[in-house]
């Protein structure tokens, strides 16, 4: 009886073997056929400034397990390698410059066993990468024996308390007879030339007779002047006012500065402030394209 049931055993482990065999195989068959992976679909590539965009479909079968993305880098000399999931459809390319010309991308996807779909390459320029600037601001120490007027009242107010840094002391043109009419100026006598500067002011903090419009003059030798800009709005009327301009860059150096007065407030034949501050401005520009 017993030699039976183990026949009986031996029978059923022999027909349960074939099937798992069977099974097997087929199961085997199938895996490797699904496990070859698709490539992504409609790949482009767009230029922004200083950056390449690619973007790509994912195939509604994609059975694929990462996408491999590879291009020469030109500014590290370095061929590049992205790895990304199957979940991902664009990638962005920072630091690329429009004077190389063309960058290639070749795609290739892969399976989780690491084998390779055949490989798909897109070519793009990028966009111009924008320049930027440093600036750096740096107030420039001024004198009273770097200062001269062509109106000085002669009784109050001498130039150079413009630049004593008490701002209830003043500079004032001659209110007293005899009069002469605007403009009226005040110069300022450069140690060394500048280019690219800006100023601040700030009125009389009483009885003030503030300009209105005025003429930024500047030269090279002192005899020959550019009026660089006519200021006629944004000026303050009040007392104790400040203004600080713009920064202007007339595209060359000078050594004498005129803040030159057309007219004031109160239409008056003079004016005065309490000090007058003037800033070298240094600008540096990085064109990565160069």
């Amino acid at each position: 009886m017993k030699r039976i049931y183990i026949y009986m055993l031996m029978v059923i482990l022999a027909i349960y073997s074939v099937g798992c065999d069977e099974n097997f195989q087929t199961f085997e068959d199938i895996e490797v056929s699904e496990l070859k992976p698709t490539l992504v679909e409609s790949i482009t590539a767009d230029s922004l400034p200083g950056q390449i965009i690619l973007k790509w479909d994912i195939p509604t079968d994609s059975n694929y397990y990462l996408l491999k993305i590879n291009y020469y880098d030109f500014l590290s000399e370095k061929e590049i390698y992205k790895t990304l999931s199957v979940y991902t459809d664009s990638l962005l390319i920072d630091n690329t410059r429009n004077k190389f010309g063309d960058y290639e991308f070749t795609f290739q996807t892969f399976n989780i066993n690491g084998e390779g779909s055949e490989k798909m390459s897109v070519v793009s320029k990028s966009g111009i990468a924008p320049a930027t600037e440093t600036i750096t601001i740096s107030k420039i120490d001024l004198r009273g024996d770097q200062l001269s007027t062509n109106n000085q009242e002669p009784s109050e107010g001498p130039v150079e308390n413009l630049v004593d840094g008490d701002t209830n002391s003043f500079f004032h043109t001659r209110w007293s007879s005899p009069q002469i009419p605007m403009p009226q100026y005040f110069q300022i006598d450069l140690d060394e030339p500048i280019d690219d500067f800006l100023f601040w002011l700030k009125n009389r903090p009483w009885s003030q007779q503030a300009p209105k419009i005025v003429e930024i003059q500047i030269s090279i030798d002192g005899v020959e002047w550019e009026t660089i800009e006519t200021i006629s709005s944004g000026l303050p009327s009040w007392g104790g006012g400040e203004y600080t301009s713009k920064t202007f860059t007339p595209g060359y150096s000078f050594s004498h500065f005129r803040y030159n007065c057309l007219e004031t407030f109160d239409n008056r034949n003079y004016f005065n402030l309490a000090e007058f501050e003037l800033y070298d401005v240094d600008i540096q520009v990085y064109d990565p394209e160069l």
